[in-house]
């Protein structure tokens, strides 16, 4: 594989991250305003089960120390690749800068654990429907 195709997936890969932080970090807002505007689809069990447990995987992930496997790959790609770490387009440069930065591991231990109560107790405070549809 050229290193152009590595790139171009590492570069793939960095997007799916991050509309995986913005789905987990969005779709709690979008409850709690949803709740308030009388947005149906926020209480849409499938919709809250998959966002309960995107974010209690990043919790359990912040609590074993573990490395989120898109960055694993991501990474192993632009090594591959022959690439530097995070160098790039303009888009990789921001995207990346959304999700990288530097900070004590308690701090993000922290930070995901409260977002992550934050989700539990929205299951509570915004009832999701009895049914799937």
């Amino acid at each position: 594989m050229s290193s152009q195709s590595l790139l171009l997936l590492a570069d793939t890969i960095l997007i799916i991250h991050v509309l995986f932080v913005a789905f987990v970090v969005l779709g709690l807002f979008a409850v709690y305003i949803g709740y308030f505007l009388k947005w149906g689809w926020v209480r849409n069990r499938v919709f809250r089960i998959t966002h309960l447990c995107a974010i209690g995987y990043v919790v359990g992930q912040a609590w074993l120390g573990a490395i989120c496997p898109l960055t694993t790959w991501e990474m192993a790609l632009r090594a591959e690749a022959g690439a530097a770490t995070y160098s790039g387009s303009f888009i990789q440069y921001w995207l990346q800068s959304l999700l990288y930065y530097s900070a004590p591991e308690w701090v993000f231990v922290l930070v995901y654990t409260v977002f992550g109560s934050l989700v539990l107790a929205s299951w509570f405070a915004v009832r999701p429907n009895q049914r799937a549809c």
